[in-house]
């Protein structure tokens, strides 16, 4: 029963009589179909307006001949990291031009989750998806593209055949920045690493000992710690490599909020004027800190950007061959990475700082 003095939704048949034509014409209009006059259509618009008709989007997808829903779907890590947010509203952007909805979900880099935001999303026929793939496996994602759904995957490329992806340039932004701290006279240079299992994480890591290889420097296995997630297992990590007899002259962070972890550690201990710094990602802030911190910055809204632009044409009918899009990093130095070691400044000193400002 409905509930008294509850106000009935207008249907289709009550915008029809108030703009006098037919329930099919208002169909037609509602759907974006052909067969109507500009003055009908717009009759037809003003009195869906002064009614406040809202069609049945699902149930008008399933009349529409492109089977369309006017909806993707976009599952990205975690939606409360700020790079996963900047590349959700630059999709979100793009979609609201095209007068698409985004539904958007965090997968954790749980791939069981990820497998189930994946069926969620199907079972509301998407038109298709903007995927950071969880690490591991991918078999969930190869199922869902073979059942025919367009995809692009971001940050992260496939492990399968035919889909698109938009990476950044992992390996050689982080070759470059190792080579900007050994030409200031840092040896000791540490690496602070996201999971193993993330492609971003290896890539970042194999071009972190391309730099140390060609600046002729020895890796020191003491001074690579990975599989941090978030920003207090990175302070305590920083702390460890901080304790060692020889700890590092500079860090390299391969993650936002790693490098928020290891900036409190090096503040705690009044060393962030002393030791170098390098992160991957910018974040907040960043620039406020004192020094400001260097970051390899990707250029998340351009990365959104074209895999919005991709998954569009995918959807609307784009047969080409995949397509894997590079968008270069750039370093920002501001301050933090340029922090030069000296000769004043000795393994024993280093030490001794650490362990006085504690």
């Amino acid at each position: 029963m409905e509930a008294r003095g509850a106000r009935r939704e207008p249907t289709m048949r009550d915008v029809a009589a108030l703009a006098k034509v037919s329930t099919k014409t208002v169909s037609r209009v509602i759907n974006d179909l052909p067969g109507a006059g500009p003055e009908v259509v717009e009759r037809v618009r003003a009195a869906a307006r002064a009614l406040g008709y809202r069609p049945n989007l699902t149930a008008s997808s399933l009349r529409r001949s492109d089977r369309r829903s006017a909806t993707i779907g976009v599952l990205l890590e975690d939606l409360s990291n700020p790079f996963d947010a900047a590349l959700l509203r630059a999709v979100e952007d793009l979609a609201r031009q095209n007068d698409v909805l985004v539904l958007a979900g965090s997968s954790e880099d749980d791939a069981e989750l990820q497998r189930e935001l994946l069926t969620s999303l199907a079972t509301r026929r998407v038109d298709g998806m903007v995927v950071m793939a969880a690490g591991g496996h991918q078999d969930a994602l190869q199922q869902e593209r073979e059942r025919g759904t367009p995809m692009v995957l971001v940050d992260r490329p496939p492990t399968f055949d035919g889909t698109d992806s938009v990476t950044t340039t992992n390996r050689d932004s982080f070759r470059e920045a190792v080579l900007q701290l050994a030409g200031l006279g840092h040896r000791r240079i540490a690496f602070l690493g996201d999971r193993k299992t993330l492609w971003t994480s290896q890539e970042r890591y194999t071009g972190y000992l391309e730099g140390l290889a060609h600046t002729g420097l020895t890796l020191r296995e003491e001074l690579v710690l990975t599989d941090l997630h978030g920003p207090d297992a990175a302070q305590v990590a920083t702390g460890t490599l901080l304790d060692l007899d020889e700890p590092p002259t500079a860090l390299f962070t391969a993650q936002n909020l790693v490098t928020v972890g290891a900036m409190r550690a090096l503040r705690d201990r009044g060393l962030h004027h002393r030791v170098a710094l390098i992160g991957f990602d910018d974040f907040p802030l960043a620039d406020m800190l004192e020094p400001g911190v260097t970051v390899l910055s990707q250029d998340v809204p351009a990365l959104g950007r074209k895999a919005a632009e991709l998954i569009f044409a995918r959807i609307a009918g784009d047969h080409s061959p995949p397509t894997h899009a590079v968008v270069p990093a750039t370093l920002i130095r501001r301050g933090s990475g340029e922090i030069p070691f000296s000769n004043d400044r000795d393994d024993s000193r280093t030490g001794a700082l650490a362990q006085q400002s504690r």
